[in-house]
């Protein structure tokens, strides 16, 4: 007699939406580390730049590529960066 194998089959995953300030975090370390790299490429040292004007910058650059979004939420899905289930408040 044969027996059912579980290979055939998986059961899908349930669905989970991706935290959304997940991916904005991810985006935005993307353009600190785009706009930190540029400053190095110019010759300045990083360290000697204040962390509010590298943000201001890297603001600025994520506004000029948007498709660093797209790109964080690749990231998150491969890091399973899913949003928590909120519990109803009664």
């Amino acid at each position: 007699m044969a027996q059912a194998s579980n290979s055939l089959h998986q059961a899908p995953e349930p669905f989970q939406p991706i935290s959304r300030s997940a991916i904005c975090i991810l985006a935005r370390l993307a353009a600190k580390r785009a706009v930190t790299e540029e400053l190095r490429a110019q010759g300045v040292r990083v360290t000697l730049v204040k962390p509010a004007e590298i943000s201001a910058e890297a603001q600025v650059y994520l506004q000029a590529h948007p498709e660093l979004y797209r790109e964080a939420l690749e990231r998150a899905q491969l890091l399973g960066l899913y949003e928590k289930r909120r519990r109803k408040v009664a």
